[in-house]
């Protein structure tokens, strides 16, 4: 045997073990709402066309996915373009789908935000496991708009694939 059929032979037993933990992938919806109203500031620096600021911030989710995010968040405020642009860290605490709750950890997600006309579009990549059910998800938001207490709103859809236990 070839090297590269012995690869081709154990990964068909991997795909067709049927000891391994069956995969599931779900559409998910919901919203939410960012907490700016409960925010840490931890710096301030002022750039040629408006400032970076990092800070510690708290967002509600609803609907499919079902809990708290906290995450330490750079935001780009650029004045001359008009756009905000919040990267940074996240952690999901909640239930996916109706699960146990799951805990996730995302450092790829990307908000950004036309200053001028409210607009806000971002992703999310719930990609690395920390504890409980074995789950990933994707989600695209949309902003919405505020709530009475000036928080920003938004929806958000996407999928999350369960990998068993």
């Amino acid at each position: 045997m070839t090297l590269m059929s012995i690869v081709s032979f154990i990964a068909a037993l991997v795909i067709t073990d049927p000891a391994a933990p069956p995969m599931r992938t779900v559409h998910v919806a919901g919203s939410g709402v960012d907490m700016l109203n409960t925010i840490i500031v931890h710096s301030h620096e002022p750039t040629a066309a408006g400032f970076v600021q990092t800070s510690t911030e708290t967002v509600e989710l609803h609907g499919d996915l079902n809990g708290r995010v906290l995450y330490h968040v750079t935001s780009v405020f650029d004045f001359v373009k008009g756009t905000l642009v919040n990267t940074g860290d996240q952690v999901y605490s909640g239930t996916v789908a109706g699960s146990a709750p799951a805990l996730i950890h995302d450092d790829q997600f990307r908000f950004e935000v036309n200053l001028n006309t409210g607009a806000e579009a971002g992703q999310v990549f719930l990609l690395n496991h920390l504890a409980g059910p074995k789950v990933r998800c994707t989600l695209a938001v949309i902003g919405t708009g505020s709530n009475a207490d000036g928080n920003p709103t938004f929806d958000y859809t996407g999928e999350c694939t369960f990998r068993g236990q």
